[in-house]
Order: structure tokens, then sequence, then C-alpha cells
């Protein structure tokens, strides 16, 4: 059985590390809206490629985004999707386009997210990524994989974190608010072990 699977959470609830534990698990796809694009960004649309907005710096509109996602769920045997829909509208039209088996939040205090997504740090030389609590290298600032230095991205910074959450209430609450009113949305304490976490969700979806 192929699982049709929508992870939903704030930047730093985990939706990243547990879509891939998903897709490895089940053998189903890990969306995500980025890599939608990337791989389809000369697909035509009534608006356009996303490759024009793309290099002319611009957000890809909501209608190209929407068909974008649309296409690349068609093409999926079964997935998680990761990073989509970020408002209402987008929660609405996915509604439309797909039949999905389980709706997903990870529920995470906002003080929590802000340490985990200030504590990432980077290799400046190989790009590998490191965290100062939870996955941290075998010495400090210095890669394990390359010997490279670590650095803080500017966007992992506490102001900048903040304001991507400030951001994410916004626009991708009232996301939540309508998947709980269709009776469809699962609630998980993401503040949990990433293994227990993933247990939790896979809890939920052996259940369906």
């Amino acid at each position: 059985m192929s699982h049709r699977v929508l992870l939903l959470g704030a930047p730093g609830a985990g939706k990243g590390t547990q879509s891939t534990k998903l897709a490895e698990e089940y053998g189903i796809e890990h969306v995500t809206t980025g890599d939608a694009l990337r791989a389809r960004k000369d697909m035509e649309t009534e608006y356009g490629t996303p490759r024009e907005y793309m290099e002319a710096g611009d957000l890809v509109p909501d209608p190209v985004v929407n068909e974008i996602v649309e296409a690349a769920l068609a093409d999926a045997d079964g997935f998680v999707l990761d990073g989509y829909p970020r408002n209402l509208d987008q929660a609405e039209y996915l509604s439309e386009i797909t039949d999905l088996d389980a709706v997903i939040f990870l529920d995470v205090d906002e003080e929590v997210l802000v340490d985990r997504l200030t504590g990432r740090r980077v290799c400046e030389d190989c790009g590998a990524n490191y965290h100062v609590e939870f996955a941290p290298p075998e010495e400090p600032g210095v890669c394990d994989e390359c010997g490279g230095d670590l650095h803080q991205r500017d966007d992992d910074t506490e102001e900048t974190a903040r304001e991507r959450l400030s951001v994410y209430r916004e626009n991708t609450e009232p996301v939540i608010e309508h998947f709980r009113e269709t009776g469809d949305l699962v609630e998980i304490d993401g503040e949990a072990a990433p293994d227990e976490v993933f247990d939790r969700i896979r809890n939920v979806l052996d259940e369906e």
C-alpha cells in the first residue's frame, strides 16, 4: 500500500529528517516544493515556467507552484509532502487534487525551534551540516568529513530564525487550522528524540 502523507511543522520542527526516514521506510517519494520546482523548472504553465521567475530572483507565484506540485504528486507512487502547502489557498488546492492518507503536524515550542535553528553549523568547504547540540562534530568548529571550518549561516541567526517563525505563523497556521477543521490533522510532539517521533508517525500510518 502506497501512503500519501502531508507533514506540517514550523522551520526547525524536523520535517526534513522525518520525511527522509518515511520515504526510506515505506518506499515512497519525498516531495518538497524546492525539489519539485528545480526538477520541472521548464514545465509550461498558464503563467509561464518556474525558470522565468527563479532566474529573475522572483518568488514563483502560487498558481505555478500548484501546478508543479500537482505534477510531482501525479508522478509519485506514494509520497510524503514537505514544505507545501504554505498558505490556505494552497491547502484548499491540495485537498482538491489528492486524497491524503494522513496529515501530521509536528508540534514544537518556539524557543525549542529557535535553539534548533540557531545551532546549525555548515562546513564552508564541503557543505556538511552539523548541530552544536544534536549532531556536533568531533572537534568543535571543524568538519569531520574534510577538516574544513564550520560556520553559522546568515539565515541561522536568532533574529532571522524568529523572523522565519513569524512569517510561518502568519502564513501557515491557517493551513493547520484548515486540516484540524476537516478532522484530518494528527498532532505529534516534535520535541521528542527523532527516533521516538518517527515511531509515533509510523504508528499513525500503520493504523491507516
